[in-house]
């Protein structure tokens, strides 16, 4: 057959349907397994950091642009304790994601690191059992805290040498606290109570804004990366 444009242009055309039909085909024969592995992963997490519970209620919020998203979880028709999954961009290496479980009181029952990218041996140690971040806050409601490391004169221990990383996890720690306070008491967090996405709930404000600045300060200066301050 003699090779014309009009051949040429129907012959990439059937090339450019048959692909789109075999993606859409793929898709369309993974997307439910996909599905069905994230809800599987995300109730494995909620199972982590909560006690025993029937079933869960989630409500998706955004905090300072950031999505969050909080599980009721119930036992017959009690609370037993809520999940948050929460973040914080202002990691060493960017996000931090996690799961913070509090009872129904607000206090923190458990953390579940999800996503980090910090310095192996040093702001990765936030996933560690025990880690000095997360036994600042086991048992404790953030609410009758300081939200801030101790540098910034708050009431969390860091990490040695991860100032940055342990800033994050706190501030992730004070996004997950306030998503908790508006769905558990209709408590809307007040554009005034953040700095940076850390809530000053249980402290100062303007120390809250200071210690946030600071953060911010010391991830853009590079003089600063993996000395005290990662």
């Amino acid at each position: 057959m003699k090779s014309t444009l009009v051949n040429m242009v129907a012959v990439l055309f059937t090339i450019t349907l048959v692909a789109s039909a075999g993606v859409g085909y793929v898709n369309m024969i993974t997307v439910g397994p996909i599905a069905e592995a994230k809800a599987a992963a995300t109730q494995s997490a909620l199972r982590a950091v909560l006690p025993p519970f029937d079933r869960t209620e989630t409500t998706e919020l955004t905090l300072d642009e950031l999505p969050v998203a909080v599980h009721t979880a119930r036992s017959g028709e009690a609370v037993v304790g809520y999940a948050v999954e929460t973040a914080s961009k202002n990691g060493f290496s960017g996000m931090i994601r996690m799961v913070v479980g509090f009872d129904a009181t607000g206090r923190v029952l458990n953390v579940n690191v999800l996503e980090q990218n910090e310095t192996p041996g040093l702001g990765t140690k936030m996933a560690d059992e025990g880690n000095p971040l997360f036994a600042s806050f086991e048992g404790r409601n953030p609410g009758e805290m300081k939200l801030a490391v101790k540098k910034d004169g708050g009431d969390v221990d860091a990490l040695t040498a991860a100032t940055i990383s342990s800033r994050a996890y706190v501030d992730a720690m004070a996004r997950a606290y306030a998503a908790y306070k508006q769905i558990a008491e209709g408590v809307a967090p007040a554009a005034s109570d953040t700095a940076s996405g850390a809530t000053a709930t249980g402290g100062d404000v303007a120390a809250a804004a200071d210690s946030a600045a600071g953060a911010t300060a010391q991830t853009g200066d590079n003089a600063q990366k993996g000395g005290d301050n990662e």
